[in-house]
């Protein structure tokens, strides 16, 4: 049996993100979502996650600043562990609950600095960290590399072919960041959003997974279908 997440980067970064990932949850196939706490709209998230129960909410850590750059000194692990501990617990205050998975922005969580630090409080929260639990991380739907765009990456034709071309049993995390257009988010990844949004609601994208036998799943039901598979 196969299964997929289908998580979106981003909620809470503005108005557009976050309804484009409640858009692509209720009428395409996302299950999940990761969840910035230290923006304005972080709120507002927060109280749409909330009309939506079945939509998995996990913590994205963000400890960058818009162009990547360290927003505190990595080198130093009581700095950094305090930055992570705030934003769990304000993301247990705006949701109520912990995080059913942790990632981070711009993948920090992968720096050799920060990787223990993520991986003990995923272990003590006993969530799903990327690219450290039992979902293959497939990042090869994304619009923009090596700073150009190429809208032909997320569009409903190359998401079919990704599906096909992973066609190994078991289960994957397919990264993904809708949006509904917003020319004025300041963000390098603005027109991708709502292509991104428009094919994973297309239906044929529901087509080929039925196809391929692949069964949607969120952060949530991790645990329980890892024993399964």
């Amino acid at each position: 049996m196969r299964y997929l997440i289908v998580n979106g980067d981003d909620f809470g970064m503005s108005r557009g993100v976050t309804e484009g990932i409640i858009d692509a949850h209720v009428h395409g196939i996302l299950t999940s979502t990761s969840m910035l706490v230290e923006r304005a709209f972080s709120q507002a998230a927060a109280r749409r996650a909330a009309e939506h129960p079945d939509l998995s909410v996990g913590l994205h850590v963000c400890l960058t600043r818009e162009g990547g750059e360290e927003a505190l000194n990595f080198d130093d692990p009581a700095s950094s562990r305090l930055g992570l501990r705030r934003q769990l617990d304000r993301f247990c205050e705006l949701i109520g609950e912990p995080p059913t998975h942790l990632d981070a922005h711009h993948h920090v969580h992968r720096d050799p600095r920060l990787r223990p630090l993520f991986e003990e409080l995923a272990e003590e929260l006993r969530v799903p960290l990327r690219d450290r639990s039992a979902a293959r991380h497939l990042s090869v739907f994304y619009g923009q590399w090596k700073g150009r765009t190429h809208l032909e990456q997320i569009s409903v034709e190359h998401l079919a072919k990704i599906l096909r071309d992973d066609a190994d049993q078991g289960i994957a995390e397919l990264a993904c960041h809708p949006g509904r257009l917003e020319p004025d988010l300041d963000s390098a990844y603005v027109a991708p959003r709502a292509v991104e949004l428009e094919t994973l609601c297309s239906p044929i994208i529901r087509d080929v997974l039925d196809e391929l036998g692949v069964e949607l799943i969120a952060f949530r039901d991790l645990a329980r279908v890892s024993l399964e598979a």
